[in-house]
């Protein structure tokens, strides 16, 4: 992934340098910014892989960065992890809601954000499968056209809503989603999810799963993901 180019937008110098820094050390080219009109401007002179972005920027705030990429058809698919203080929780949900794909919080290790771009930049270019095949990971095999589970080849009864939640959390390992973005991808047309009824899918599916269960994390105050597992 050496010869991927990043933008990193933060107003704080001393950050900026530390992140640039460190990014370059990787082995990535690395771009800077330090409102989020100058990074709006970067990302249409530049062909960038992937951004991180502060939330709290003078002028336009990382929230705008993110909906204005969004909405923009030649950036839409630019992965964004969004840099954030302890404590902005609903700017973490709100960022994730509105497309962003990870979030780092301030103050963070400089590997640990290394490690969380390399891990959206791994996950961005793996292929999704096609709803009709197996989708096969770690010791999980679903197929999602017969709508049947197996764990380490055991097969676990999952009612509807358990198995859609599985499937949809499965298929993006290491991505946090909020109860809402949950709610939207599994609900059928006639069958009512509510934000807190996830939080009893998930109990069930944990119950369901035994040890495995431990594979989807709560993410405290934002949502679930499903645990990447380690690359050794």
């Amino acid at each position: 992934m050496n010869n991927k180019t990043l933008l990193v937008v933060d107003d704080e110098e001393d950050i900026l340098e530390l992140v640039r820094f460190n990014l370059d050390r990787e082995g990535y080219t690395v771009l800077c910014a330090e409102t989020g009109e100058a990074a709006l401007r970067s990302l249409k002179e530049h062909a960038v892989d992937l951004l991180v972005l502060d939330l709290m920027l003078p002028g336009m705030d990382g929230l705008g960065v993110t909906r204005r990429i969004k909405n923009d058809p030649r950036l839409c698919r630019i992965p964004i992890v969004m840099l954030t203080a302890k404590g902005e929780e609903a700017d973490i949900v709100a960022g994730l809601e509105l497309g962003a794909d990870d979030y780092v919080t301030k103050p963070f290790s400089p590997r640990v954000l290394a490690a969380r771009v390399r891990a959206v930049l791994r996950r961005q270019e793996q292929p999704v499968a096609s709803a009709d095949e197996v989708h096969t990971i770690y010791e999980f095999q679903i197929h999602p056209g017969r709508r049947t589970v197996s764990v380490d080849g055991r097969p676990v009864d999952l009612t509807f809503t358990e198995f859609q939640v599985l499937a949809f959390l499965s298929r993006r390992p290491g991505w946090v989603f909020t109860r809402t973005q949950i709610v939207d991808a599994v609900r059928g047309d006639d069958y009512p999810v509510t934000d807190r009824s996830v939080d009893v899918q998930i109990v069930g599916l944990r119950k369901k799963l035994g040890p495995y269960g431990n594979y989807i994390e709560t993410v405290r105050g934002v949502g679930y993901r499903f645990k990447e597992k380690e690359v050794s």
